[in-house]
């Protein structure tokens, strides 16, 4: 008997094994086909040897500047901010065990934002100075919500309904820049906020891409931790878990890769709420969904990217498509919480 029940039980973690390998493999091959897609679609769609060529850097007449100066930027940023989004937001949601606490709805993101309109409107700063000042103001308002939530002890409630407060606030400070600011000002203001792909730049990049390949392992490593954490407080101290320090290490560098990827593509809505939830849907219980929820970020950035693109007469900012794709999960999500009785 006890040799059946341990059979049983190492089967159903290989039937786990395969389909976690099964997802995220997929999820790989999605990002890589959108990511080609990137490079080969634009005003003019270029043969594929074309853009190879271009890619390892020969000159050809109007491909190379389309591929090494627009397109592949874009892409970057995309593959690499998407990416940053969904595993941070994933990390949010199941350290503190609810959908809601994520960077976007706790004014994390929203930091980053009105530091980086003040940058625009106020100081006429360059790229490099608002990602800067971006990061900052990141982790200062995230170390402000900590902060206030702690009380005599840590509590997720306090430390959401406080984070939605900051936000509030800040989206205020944000409206009054705007109203204060030159008219010519404004457009890159709003277009910035509207969370884009537009614009990026490959000498802006090495931040963000350093940041997502040494902080991605620390935090897979923590991912046993985190597990841990979603038992609650008292649950992770007595299995010998140094809540503080875990908590500590993965707020510092999940709120480092938000700062650095809303820096350089602005808040691109939804995605740090949408990847974790489905992620951890794919993948099912047993292992972590912190890899696949950064694929899932990748591949809904690309995604509503070419969408914005191409789906329309007008072209449309990244952010604007994941607000139309998010804006539904989050009215049914907030319905049934509050049926369950969690609001």
């Amino acid at each position: 008997m006890k040799n059946e029940s341990m059979m049983f039980i190492m089967e159903g973690r290989r039937k786990r094994n395969r389909r976690w390998i099964l997802v995220t493999s997929f999820l790989v091959v999605l990002a890589c086909v959108l990511s080609c897609a990137m490079l080969l679609l634009g005003n003019t769609i270029y043969p594929v040897q074309h853009v190879t060529r271009a890619l390892l850097g020969d000159q050809i007449q109007g491909v190379s500047f389309a591929v090494q100066t627009i397109r592949l930027p874009r892409m970057v940023a995309g593959v690499f901010a998407g990416f940053a989004f969904g595993l941070a937001g994933a990390v949010f949601q199941t350290m503190l065990r609810n959908p809601l606490a994520n960077p976007n709805v706790i004014g994390i993101t929203t930091g980053s934002s009105a530091a980086a309109v003040f940058c625009i409107v106020v100081l006429h700063a360059s790229g490099a100075v608002i990602s800067l000042v971006s990061v900052i103001a990141g982790f200062a308002t995230v170390l402000v919500i900590y902060i206030l939530s702690r009380g005599k002890s840590f509590s997720i409630g306090r430390l959401i309904l406080i984070g939605i407060g900051i936000q509030a606030m800040l989206n205020a400070v944000i409206s009054y820049l705007l109203l204060i600011s030159a008219e010519q000002d404004v457009p890159s203001a709003l277009r910035w906020l509207s969370g884009s792909l537009n614009g990026s730049q490959l000498h802006e990049l090495p931040p963000l891409v350093i940041s997502v390949i040494i902080l991605t392992p620390i935090i897979v490593i923590l991912g046993k931790h985190l597990s841990i954490l979603e038992l609650g407080e008292e649950s992770a101290t007595s299995l010998g878990v140094n809540t503080d320090k875990t908590r500590i290490i993965l707020i510092l560098s999940s709120v480092c890769m938000i700062a650095l990827a809303t820096s350089i593509t602005g808040p691109i809505a939804f995605v740090s709420f949408l990847a974790g939830p489905i992620a951890k849907r794919l993948v099912g219980t047993g292992f972590s969904h912190l890899i696949p929820a950064g694929f899932i970020g990748i591949n809904l950035v690309l995604a509503a990217d070419l969408i914005g693109q191409f789906a329309f007469v007008v072209r449309y900012p990244v952010g604007i498509i994941t607000g139309i794709i998010g804006a539904p999960y989050l009215i049914y999500l907030l319905i049934r919480m509050n049926r369950k009785g969690e609001l």
